[in-house]
């Protein structure tokens, strides 16, 4: 999630607000403000779980991933596949080539290649060109390049994709970098269409874009070689971020358990609870001024900030 706090967190964010969020196993969410996007893969094709995000009620943006069309590998003309119930249900909420303005808090959110798994390869091909008429990465960069013109001008651009661009490190630790495989450093696993069409964006000096968010290519690596960077300050200062935490939702441990017991008559024993993550961002006046991954607890109808991890701050 990107937020402007958590600490202060809305009224009606209760328990039950949580646990939809928990139901987002694969990826952390983004909140700014109140208006939440999600950079997909909800599960293997999880209608109830895209329904019940299509059902919260504040805007959001959500663009879904590989695992979101796991078994639906094309278009069929004779039947409604899980792919396009999903697709039903989020409507315009779901932003893949397309821009998604809001505004009452002067932000646009503009949408990657849907379905992406990385590489440079177009996953779900037939998908992408059947409901797209996407055949290649350079159709693909062109439809996001177009999507991002006429933003307006005092609008904050989100740019909201499943996997992060091209460009970014090779290394198995880097944000997009290839963390499976045991011989040399991997690779760039990032996308090429979404490298192309910032870089597009930029050279033309078209639009200003701020931030990039992303998932897909998970915080903890395989083969127990650490953690991923999460995040990238690029020369021109354009901020790319990767909220896969997986899990996100975790049971409290004792320790947080006897920490929320100090603020509350229950007894540690009657405490049942989790921890979930967010990636949060804090906006001031244009401009990103901190990212932090947060994790908070949600006891019954209490929800309480317990960690947060700085992973950038504007001086």
């Amino acid at each position: 999630m990107i937020a402007g706090t958590l600490n202060k967190i809305p009224k009606h964010f209760n328990s039950s607000s949580a646990a939809r969020f928990g139901a987002l196993y694969r990826q952390v969410s983004l909140l700014l403000l109140l208006n939440l996007s999600h950079y997909g893969d909800f599960g293997e094709e999880n209608l109830e779980v895209v329904r019940s995000v299509a059902n919260v009620e504040f805007a959001k943006a959500v663009i879904l991933g590989n695992h979101d069309s796991w078994f639906t590998k094309k278009f069929s003309e004779s039947e409604k596949d899980k792919v396009q119930l999903q697709l039903e249900c989020l409507g315009k909420e779901h932003v893949a080539y397309q821009r998604l303005d809001l505004p009452l808090i002067k932000v646009s959110v503009v949408g990657g290649r849907p379905f992406s798994c990385g590489g440079t390869s177009l996953f779900r091909k037939k998908l992408l060109s059947a409901r797209y008429g996407v055949k290649d990465m350079d159709e693909s960069a062109k439809r996001i390049q177009k999507a991002a013109l006429g933003t307006p001008e005092n609008h904050f651009l989100i740019l909201l994709a499943h996997n992060g661009p091209t460009g970014l490190g090779s290394g198995l630790n880097d944000i997009c970098g290839k963390d499976w495989e045991f011989k040399g450093d991997g690779g760039d696993h990032g996308d090429p269409d979404l490298a192309c069409a910032i870089s597009l964006l930029k050279e033309n000096n078209e639009v200003s874009i701020p931030l990039v968010v992303f998932g897909h290519m998970h915080k903890e690596l395989a083969h127990g070689n650490g953690f991923r960077k999460m995040i990238v300050v690029g020369a021109d200062n354009t901020i790319y971020l990767n909220g896969a935490i997986v899990p996100r939702v975790k049971s409290l441990d004792d320790g947080n358990k006897r920490s929320l017991d100090n603020e509350s008559p229950l007894s540690s024993l009657e405490i049942k609870g989790t921890a979930r993550a967010f990636t949060l961002v804090e906006l001031s006046e244009g401009r990103v001024t901190k990212v932090a991954e947060s994790w908070v607890a949600v006891v019954e109808d209490r929800t309480t900030l317990i960690e947060e991890y700085v992973l950038f701050e504007r001086n």
